[in-house]
This record gives structure tokens, sequence and C-alpha cells, in this order.
């Protein structure tokens, strides 16, 4: 009898396990392998244009290929990666049009955020801020591009984060990610289109209260990296997923 009931023990134990790790350790695992293929994108470890095979991520990331397709798939919604039919999945490599589009967007969405910024600015909030600028120009000056490319864009999520707005801080992540791709493709190297100091002089400004000031600076910054885009050929390629993620 007491074999019998350990066994029965044993039997239920290893089904509540294979049920936590379909339920709960399985999704925890899904959204840990969702953000470091959408940071290794992000941060340019995987350059627009490469091919995300599902055999060979489920092969380094140890999970089943239903579950990356998952993950490229809502990678997909987020505009990071594209899929196509009997292609698979590949970094999404955004058009000139799609670039334009994006910066309007950024245009029209965090400009107007600058007021409610200024209004909710403290000083902590302000010292986080110019972390990053700092951050930032320490990386263009050392060459790490993709990192500089990376830190421009926390600046810019922070600063819609203090909006206290969450839908609209939500859509400038996206917009910043995106952005971050368009970089990788058009902007040239050594710099991002804009003046290393920008984000401090735009800080004091929102620091000041000078709300009108700092919408118009905006502008004129996401004008100015817009402006320093140019078109350049490149191509597919097959990563080195194990050297990325290994």
């Amino acid at each position: 009898m007491a074999k019998s009931a350990n066994a029965a023990s044993g039997s239920a134990e290893a089904k509540r396990n294979r049920g936590a790790g379909k339920a709960g350790d399985g999704a925890e695992r899904h959204a840990t392998i969702y953000q470091q293929i959408r940071e290794a994108i992000v941060e340019h470890r995987l350059k627009p244009g490469a091919r995300l095979r599902e055999d060979a991520l489920a092969e380094v990331f140890g999970v089943s290929r239903t579950g990356i397709r998952k993950i490229l798939q809502r990678l997909a919604l987020e505009y990071l990666v594209t899929l196509t039919p009997r292609r698979g999945a590949s970094v999404s490599r955004p058009t000139i049009e799609e670039a334009r589009d994006v910066f309007a967007a950024r245009q029209l969405v965090e400009c107007q955020l600058m007021p409610w910024v200024a209004r909710r600015l403290k000083p902590a909030d302000a010292r986080v801020l110019r972390e990053l600028a700092t951050s930032e120009r320490q990386a263009l000056r050392a060459g790490e591009q993709s990192r500089a490319i990376q830190l421009s864009a926390q600046f810019h999520q922070r600063l819609a984060e203090l909006s206290g707005n969450t839908p609209l801080a939500e859509f400038v992540e996206r917009l910043c990610s995106r952005s971050s791709l368009i970089l990788a493709v058009y902007g040239a190297s050594g710099h991002l289109g804009c003046e290393s100091h920008d984000h401090d002089e735009l800080v004091t400004l929102l620091e000041d209260g000078r709300e009108e000031r700092a919408v118009a600076f905006m502008q004129r910054h996401l004008k100015a990296i817009e402006a320093s885009l140019s078109i350049e050929e490149s191509t597919d390629e097959a990563p080195d997923l194990r050297q990325i993620f290994g």
C-alpha cells in the first residue's frame, strides 16, 4: 500500500510539474526568449534582413519550434520581424517611405508630450535622463554605434513615460524600436543625426518649464535625425545565432 501511495504521489507531482511547465515556466521562458530576440534586434546584434530560422532558434534556446513561431509572430506585430510565406522570418528592413512615416508619427506624438513632461518632471527624473544622455555620448565617442542608438531610444522612451500617459508611452516605445532599425539601415556611422548635447539641452528646457521651447526643440531634434538618413544597400545574411545568444 505504501509503495502504491508513493507511486501515486509521484505520478501526481509529475503531472503538476508538467502542467506548471506549460502554463507557468513555459510562458515565462517564452517571454524571456522574446525579450532576448527583441533586444538583439534593437541593439543590432541581429541586423536588418537577417534570417531567423525557427529550427535554429529552437535549438539555440532549447524550446519547440511552435514556441519560437509564436514569439516571431509577436515580434512581427511590432514590425521588428517580417514573416514571408515559404521563406520564413527575418529581421525587418524598413523602406525609406516607412522611415518617413515613423518619424512623422514621432513628431505628432513626442512633441505633444513635452508640456506634460515639463509639468511632471522631478529632479530625480532629470538626473536619470542626464545619465542616459551622458552614456549615449560616451558610447558614440567609443565607436559603439549600436549601444548609442539603444541609449537614445531609452532616453525618448523614458521621456514619454514621464508624461504619465501610458498608452502613448507604449506607442512611443514601439516607434523608437522601429527607429532603431531605421538608423541601422540608413544612419551614418559615428553619430545619430543630431548633436551629442541635444538631449541635455532638452532636459534643461523641461526643468525650466519652458514648454513651448521644449516642443520646438523636439521638432528640430527629430527632423535633424530624419534629415541625416541616407539609403544604403544591404544584403540578407544568416547570423550566427549561437554566438549572439550563447
